[in-house]
């Protein structure tokens, strides 16, 4: 019965850990989808808050920031920083998965 009990806190623990990750990756695409509606709507630049987020967005991006270069600014930023919200969901999506069967 006690291994059992054991077992349950290892699997809630398990279980929280990857809640905490899916957040993270959550987190992650809801600043990188900001800065697009920022720059899409043409925001104050000199804002604190349109320069934080858009730092941190740039950080977050990784390696898709100049990916795509249509020609379209537009267009770029678009696919730029949508395929790395999709990075981000996923990537955390399959981490969260793993880490509830592994629990």
């Amino acid at each position: 019965m006690s291994s059992m009990v054991a077992s349950d806190r290892v699997r809630s623990g398990g279980s929280v850990v990857a809640s905490v990750v899916r957040a993270i990756g959550t987190v992650i695409a809801l600043i990188l989808l900001a800065h697009v509606i920022f720059v899409l709507v043409s925001v104050n630049e000199a804002n604190a808050l349109v320069q934080f987020v858009a730092s941190a967005a740039s950080a977050l991006a990784l390696w898709f920031v100049n990916l795509f270069d249509t020609g379209n600014a537009t267009m770029d930023l678009l696919l730029n920083y949508g395929l790395a919200i999709v990075f981000w969901l996923v990537v955390t999506g399959i981490v969260a998965r793993l880490l509830r069967r592994t629990a």
